[in-house]
């Protein structure tokens, strides 16, 4: 009997393949927004039509909930965030604008956890505590947009060095002043003369491909960069996730959730670790939801995947280091902390939000379909034709 149960185990790679994989997905992910900022400038200096196309991003309005939608549909606020600091550092992108696309990057990326915890809805109780973790993700995400992004808006203004942001904005760039980056300026970083063999083998493949029509080689080069840069996340977080994940499982109620500091710090590490906190989030649904920890303290968690899901973005904005790329870089850190810093001490409000909508979930199911259609779709897609008919009137 044993020889039988093990010969239908399903073979694992060993540790070492899986960091070298992840190794080689983090290279190629790094080229990847090389290689479509490179792709983008092109496009950008060749025709006016992509740049006509943002355009319409310098409303805010749009550009969040276009990130939002974006985010819903690819499950990665890490795609997303990489892709809008890319056009940032590509000047597709103004930063102030940026900003609020990755306002909704946050909201967008606590889909995943709401999805996976509708696999619980067979037993009722398991139900409403894995959904209550997956809300812990959610709510305090919308709350901090809703508070910040009118915020953000209303401070809007334009600085005397012709830099134009909100608070969190003006911030940002304070600090990426004090590290001596002047708007539009470069510093060098090693890793743009690693990925160069990819960028110019991809974009003279481009050339050759396209007879060397400089339009097509740039969308080519954009769009295989964005190929890349998806199965690289998948590659990375796949093999990170199998590679270390699996092995915090068993320290979860023994030492992770030991207080809500230790909570707090071990949902950043695993969120740097994986580089997604879509993966971190969704794999405590089913142990939340299984009353092996407790919800109070799944909730410093969730903050702390909220602060570890930054680190891409600052890796997307070393790679290719514009100040305006840094810039969204650091406001999505400052966003972050701010989320922290105001629901942590205030946990009880959005504690309380989960675990009532949570029963009512609970009670009758298609509460939790009405919070996802609306949060992620309904919602996103009537402000947006609202504010195109708008702008077409205009």
């Amino acid at each position: 009997m044993s020889d039988e149960y093990e010969l239908n185990q399903p073979k694992t790679r060993p540790f070492w393949l899986h960091l070298l994989l992840a190794g080689l997905s983090l290279y190629f992910f790094l080229s990847a927004i090389n290689v479509m900022g490179a792709g983008l400038k092109v496009i950008g200096n060749e025709t006016s039509w992509l740049a006509e196309a943002i355009a319409q991003g310098d409303n805010p309005l749009v550009a969040l909930m276009a990130s939002v939608l974006v985010t819903s549909v690819v499950q990665s606020s890490s795609f997303t965030t990489s892709l809008i600091i890319t056009l940032v550092a590509a000047g597709e992108l103004s930063a102030g604008t940026a900003v609020f696309a990755v306002m909704g990057a946050n909201i967008g990326t606590s889909i995943t956890s709401l999805i996976v915890s509708l696999g619980t809805m067979r037993i009722k109780r398991q139900f409403r505590r894995a959904y209550a973790t997956a809300l812990m993700h959610a709510i305090p995400n919308v709350l901090t947009v809703l508070l910040l992004f009118p915020l953000e808006w209303a401070t809007s203004t334009t600085s005397a060095d012709g830099f134009r942001g909100g608070i969190l904005t003006r911030t940002a760039h304070w600090i990426t002043r004090a590290l001596d980056l002047g708007a539009g300026e470069k510093f060098y970083n090693p890793i743009k003369a690693i990925t160069k063999p990819v960028v110019t083998g991809i974009e003279d493949a481009a050339g050759w491909i396209s007879g060397e029509n400089a339009t097509t080689a740039g969308v080519i080069v954009a769009a295989t960069g964005l190929v890349i840069l998806f199965f690289a996340l998948i590659g990375l977080v796949k093999n990170l996730k199998d590679a270390l994940l699996h092995r915090l499982e068993g320290l979860f109620t023994v030492l992770i959730f030991r207080n809500d500091f230790l909570a707090w710090l071990s949902g950043i590490g695993s969120t740097v670790a994986v580089q997604s906190s879509s993966v971190t989030t969704s794999l405590m649904v089913p142990i939340a939801g299984a009353g092996a920890v407790k919800l109070r303290r799944v909730f410093p968690f969730m903050l702390g995947c909220n602060i570890g899901t930054t680190v891409t973005g600052v890796i997307a904005a070393t790679a290719n280091p514009t100040a305006g790329a840094v810039i969204v870089a650091i406001s999505h850190v400052l966003f972050n902390f701010t989320d922290n810093a105001i629901w942590y001490p205030f946990r009880i409000v959005p504690i309380r939000l989960a675990k009532w909508y949570s029963s009512l979930a609970a009670r009758r199911r298609k509460y939790a379909f009405i919070f996802l259609a609306t949060v992620f779709l309904i919602v996103p897609s009537v402000a947006l034709v609202i504010s195109e008919l708008i702008f077409f009137s205009d």
